[in-house]
Parts: C-alpha cells; structure tokens; sequence
C-alpha cells in the first residue's frame, strides 16, 4: 500500500494523471522545456490536488533548477500539508 493509497483511499483517475504528468517531465529532462513549462506543469497540478482539502494548493511551487554538479536540469515540486 503506497502512501497516496493510505492517506486518500484508492487512486483516483485524478491521481493516475498526475503521475503519468510527472512521469513524462522525467523524460522532458533530456529536451528543450518551453519557457512556461514550470507554470502550466503548476496549473494542472493545483488543478488535482484541489481535488483533496488536506493540500495548501495556494502555496504550490515549481521550478526547474540547474544542478551543475551532475550537469542536469532538476523538477522541484512543493505540495505543502494545510496546517490545522
């Protein structure tokens, strides 16, 4: 049982897209990213994650970081936890 199955029950369709999303920004690792990439990747994640109160979707952040010392291009993702 992975964490998203204990926390929200059974996946969603809602939850498949959104790993099938993150699985192809993987592979957008080794292409040209389009300038708004990080912003609609953003859109459409607050658009799942609306789906479950126990997301702080106003607070989400995307970025596409530089990491020089593997010569990479990095997706950081932050979906913070509403506070009680």
């Amino acid at each position: 049982m992975g964490i998203l199955d204990f926390l929200f029950g059974k996946r969603s369709s809602s939850a498949k897209e959104a790993k099938k999303r993150l699985m192809m920004v993987l592979e957008y690792e080794r292409k040209k990213l389009p300038p708004n990439f990080a912003e609609l990747l953003k859109k459409d994640l607050i658009e799942v994650f609306s789906k479950y109160p126990q997301f702080d979707v106003s607070n989400i952040e995307v970025e596409i970081k530089k990491n020089p010392q593997h010569n990479t291009e990095e997706l950081w993702i932050a979906i913070p936890f509403k506070e009680n």
